[in-house]
C-alpha cells in the first residue's frame, strides 16, 4: 500500500497497485506547475488510485492533460493524459514516504533549466523514454 497527499492534509490518496515507470520530469510544464526545477513521479493504473480524504481541485494544463493539485495549500499532485488513459502519474515528494519509489531514470531533459545539473548516474532521455 501506497500513501500519500497534500502538505495541508485535507487530499489524501491510497492504492495497492505497484508503482510503474519512476521518473524525474524536467519539461517545462511540469516545472511551472510545481515551480520547482523538475518533478519525480510515478504511475499506477487510474482504477487503483483513491482518495480516501477530500478529492482534489483540478485544471486542464493543455488540450489532452489535466493536473490535480489541493485547492487549499496547492500541492502539486497528479497528471493524467488522454493518450495514456488508463494510468495516472502521482508526484513521489506527495508520498507518506517517497523513499519507497526512487526515480529510474530522468525525462524531458532537453527541456531543463542550465543551472539543474544531473548527477545521479541514472539513464536520460531528451523526451519520452520513448522518442
Amino acid at each position: 500500500m501506497l500513501e500519500g497527499g497534500c502538505y495541508c492534509g485535507a487530499v489524501r490518496y491510497a492504492t495497492e497497485d505497484e508503482p510503474r515507470n519512476p521518473t524525474v520530469c524536467h519539461c517545462t510544464d511540469c516545472r511551472r506547475v510545481a515551480g520547482a526545477a523538475s518533478v519525480a513521479w510515478f504511475s499506477v493504473r487510474r482504477s487503483a488510485l483513491r482518495w480516501t480524504a477530500a478529492e482534489p481541485a483540478s485544471f486542464r494544463s493543455s488540450p489532452a492533460v489535466e493536473r490535480t493539485f489541493c485547492g487549499t495549500c496547492g500541492t502539486c499532485l497528479t497528471w493524467w493524459g488522454r493518450d495514456e488513459a488508463a494510468w495516472i502519474d502521482i508526484t513521489i515528494a506527495s508520498l507518506d514516504d517517497p523513499d519507497r519509489v526512487p526515480p529510474q531514470d530522468h525525462t524531458f531533459v532537453g527541456e531543463r533549466t542550465d543551472w539543474d545539473v544531473i548527477g545521479d548516474g541514472l539513464p536520460r532521455f531528451e523526451r519520452t523514454r520513448h522518442g
